[in-house]
């Protein structure tokens, strides 16, 4: 008995007819019980009686090696009874069984090859962004033959995401075939922002002051325009892509005035969907200002020049357009002093008429209260020895406020009702401050620089909120202005950008005055509010830096720094021209530390270097939020007039036009 239990325990199932084996798939129900399936083997096998075959067959060992050989059947064996023959059905069923996998199997396959050749050909149809490889790159241009001016713009023409350089410069070419020495020429240059190779040139009839791209006509006709103001007489609206005149300005429509700045832009005054312009000429006399109004599709005169006699000493301030929160629309100029006059005064009489759209006639009341008495049409804003005029964005209100250099120093003023906020007494103040994001209260700060004795400028950075120090280092240069930048982070702040000669221990360290001889090399530095004891020297260049610009590369969340050099004869006089492009998150892993100052704890170049890797720059949020805020505050305007646009500045200085 043990050993046909031990031997029914040891089958997995019923033995097949056909192939003598055991077929799971035929396994007998699993509810009957294990007596009754050793019955069944018994049964089947003619019986088993103590121990011995019914058979007469002599009895099977006990051992498990035994039972083993002796349950192998041989293919050759009759079918016991009890066993029925597979029926001609089931082979049909393995037959189709079979089929089907295969089917199953050939879909599959084909589905997989389909799907590798469709996501080959998006590959290779889809170009990827193009990835700026080239991180650094310079491109000389030739001797440059004069010319006090150094215009430089960054704006994607050929529209491949990375933004490209356009610049004017004048440069000495050969006279004609007619005789005569060398003459100077003005050109208009664009480079292309990955390698610095020329997109296109075009020449100018005259050097030029100011360089602007922007969209004039909004919407599906949308297209990049480069407009160009000329240091006498010259307005010229290029085409970005092609650099292509689109249209010229008469010269005669001036009279006998020269543009005194460059071009500001308006709503869209001529009903032609595209915005408008705005020049200011000056005639030979100081008070003869005039303004002229130009359309922006064709560059003809939107009516008559409309001339101003103002009184003033100083420099020329503006134009600049100002929008107020109610939606007024002003703009800015003045000598030394800040007056501003409305753009429906000046579209009246330039049209000759009492009326002018509604959206024209929109006021502000605060400013109203400033008009002169004896000058009804000029409303004084300022007049205390102004130098530069700034609009920077207000935390705390829609559109802008208006920061002033003085000779005495900066002042703050409210856009609304055009009281002072702060003031700050600063001698020496002479170029443009850079905003940016230095402390944490979201509130644009202000990088500025001073003279600070023989060869030497101290560097400040003011706050936005309150007009107090809160960072100043005293660094060796001889450059009589250096330009300055800045860049937003992703973290909302803000890294600041500067030129020095080279920061040394002895430098920062020596209380001598430095020698009366440049070093002629100079250093461009990089501060960042989280650690304000320490600068990272980029790079550096032996020319005299005149120009400088920050883009933003949005699909690598890159910076790259764009600087406008010339080089210097023994003489004195300007050499050749080089424009460099610098990756600035390529720049801050390879940049050199310079420490100013002891810190507690000691702050380590590991720690800095995984500080700098995470940086990611995005564009400036203040010239994006205050389109949207303004629009947001005055909808009913700008469904009448969608034309609000922003300009950016040499150092990155938002302007409301």
């Amino acid at each position: 008995m043990a050993t046909v239990l031990s031997r029914a325990l040891k089958l997995p199932g019923k033995k097949s007819p056909d192939l003598g084996e055991y077929d799971p798939l035929t396994q007998a129900d699993s509810d009957e019980s294990e007596d009754d399936l050793v019955l069944n083997l018994q049964q089947k096998n003619g019986g088993v009686k103590n121990g011995k075959s019914t058979l007469g067959d002599p009895p099977e060992p006990d051992s498990d090696a035994d039972v083993a050989g002796a349950a192998k059947p041989h293919l050759s064996e009759v079918v016991p009874e009890g066993f029925p023959s597979e029926p001609l059905g089931g082979l049909e069923q393995k037959a189709t069984s079979s089929l089907v996998s295969y089917v199953r199997t050939s879909v599959f396959l084909l589905t997989l090859v389909i799907s590798m050749v469709l996501v080959l050909l998006c590959a290779f149809l889809i170009p990827c962004p193009p990835r700026d490889l080239h991180s650094t790159w310079s491109r000389r241009l030739g001797s440059q033959g004069g010319g006090d001016l150094s215009p430089l713009e960054l704006a994607d023409v050929n529209r491949d995401g990375l933004r490209d350089v356009l610049l004017s410069f004048v440069t000495t070419r050969n006279g004609t075939e007619g005789g005569g020495g060398s003459q100077p020429t003005a050109d208009l240059v664009c480079l292309s922002g990955m390698n610095g190779s020329t997109l296109w040139s075009s020449p100018l009839p005259e050097e030029a002051q100011d360089v602007t791209c922007l969209d004039l006509m909004p919407g599906s006709m949308a297209k990049t325009i480069c407009l160009v103001t000329g240091t006498r007489k010259m307005l010229s609206a290029f085409n970005a892509t092609s650099g292509k005149v689109m249209w010229t300005l008469n010269p005669n429509h001036l009279s006998n005035g020269t543009l005194a700045a460059p071009v500001v832009v308006l709503p869209d005054l001529d009903g032609d969907g595209a915005r408008d312009l705005a020049v200011l000429a000056i005639g030979e006399l100081q008070p003869d200002l005039c303004f002229l109004l130009v359309s922006g599709r064709t560059g003809s005169p939107v009516g008559r020049p409309v001339k101003y006699n103002i009184v003033g000493v100083g420099n020329l301030i503006g134009p600049q357009v100002y929008i107020t929160t109610s939606g007024a629309v002003y703009i800015l100029f003045g000598f030394g002093n800040i007056q501003a006059v409305a753009l429906r005064d000046i579209f009246v009489q330039a049209q000759n008429r009492d009326s002018s759209p509604p959206s024209l006639q929109i006021e502000e009341p605060e400013w109203e209260k400033r008009r002169s008495v004896n000058l009804s049409e000029l409303i004084d804003v300022y007049s205390d020895g102004v130098e530069l005029l700034q609009l920077v964005k207000a935390p705390d209100a829609n559109c802008s406020s208006l920061l002033i250099t003085t000779r005495q120093g900066l002042v703050l003023l409210r856009g609304q009702d055009l009281t002072p906020l702060w003031k700050l007494s600063l001698q020496g103040l002479r170029s443009q401050p850079t905003p940016g994001y230095f402390t944490d209260d979201q509130t644009l700060d202000f990088l500025l620089q001073t003279q600070d004795g023989v060869g030497m400028k101290k560097m400040m950075v003011v706050d936005g909120g309150s007009g107090s120090i809160v960072w100043s280092h005293s660094i060796p240069c001889h450059m009589k202005e250096t330009p300055t930048t800045s860049a937003i982070t992703s973290d909302q702040k803000s890294v600041f950008l500067f030129w020095a000669e080279v920061l040394t221990v002895a430098s920062l360290n020596s209380d001598d005055a430095p020698g009366a001889q440049p070093l002629g090399l100079y250093h461009l530095y990089l501060l960042h509010p989280t650690f304000p004891s320490i600068l990272l020297d980029l790079t550096n260049t032996t020319g005299i830096v005149t120009a400088s610009e920050v883009g933003i590369n949005d699909i690598w969340k890159d910076a790259f720094y764009v600087t406008r050099t010339t080089g210097m004869s023994p003489d004195g006089h300007p050499t050749s021209l080089v424009i460099s492009k610098l990756s600035l998150r390529w720049a801050l892993m390879e940049g050199q530390m310079v420490q100013l100052e002891e810190t507690t704890p000691k702050i380590g170049r590991g720690e800095l270097r995984r500080f700098l890797s995470r940086i990611k720059f995005v564009d400036s949020p203040y010239q994006a939020d205050e389109m949207a805020q303004c629009m947001l505050a005055k909808p009913d305007y700008f469904r009448l007039i969608p034309w609000i646009h922003m300009l950016e500045g040499e150092s990155g200085l938002p302007i409301v036009l």
